[in-house]
């Protein structure tokens, strides 16, 4: 997955990273890493913490638009980084990372939900993402009940007490859900 997220950075990095005058050329494939490193970073902090319904969101629509809180914050994380290690200025980053981010976490969306690019495989992403916390579950069959709407108990948010009324018996199957995540 990772080195397919790169691919993908580096496809559209074009003006904002590897043509910019701030970044050094010497210094491009370490911001393109930076910027993998913010991707990926945001995704597992989702994961993690309690972020999930804007993960699962972006996965099963096949699109990250830059509202989407995960964007936000890998865009933040970027622009942090090229302000710390690269010495660009707050709105040379801001630019870089408003570029970049938005357009390759909708990329990354669009194939992961693509059912023909088995380049991006969202069970190989989530096991990646998760530490293979997320090996035993299903992530496709998950994605297809968040598209079809999660919304159990009709209190206009996706929780856990949605995903808990998806799984009869609750148990094991709900204790391994919960601990993905935690």
């Amino acid at each position: 997955m990772l080195e397919n997220l790169m691919d993908l950075i580096r496809q559209n990095a074009g003006s904002a990273i590897i043509n910019n005058p701030e970044i050094p050329n010497e210094r491009n494939e370490e911001a393109v890493h930076a910027t993998g490193n913010s991707i990926i970073n945001s995704l597992q902090n989702a994961l993690s913490g309690g972020g999930i319904k804007d993960v699962l969101s972006m996965f099963s629509k096949g699109t990250a638009d830059a509202n989407n809180p995960v964007v936000n914050q890998a865009s933040g994380n970027l622009i942090d980084t090229l302000k710390s290690q690269f010495g660009l200025g707050d709105k040379q980053a801001e630019n870089v990372a408003n570029d970049v981010v938005p357009k390759v976490m909708d990329q990354l969306a669009q194939k992961t939900a693509d059912p023909a690019d088995d380049r991006f495989n969202a069970q190989n992403i989530f096991n990646q993402l998760s530490g293979g916390k997320t090996s035993g579950l299903n992530i496709q069959a998950l994605l297809g009940k968040f598209k079809a709407g999660l919304d159990e108990d009709g209190d206009g948010d996706v929780d856990m007490q949605d995903l808990q009324s998806l799984f009869s018996g609750g148990g094991s199957i709900m204790d391994k859900v919960k601990s993905v995540f935690n």
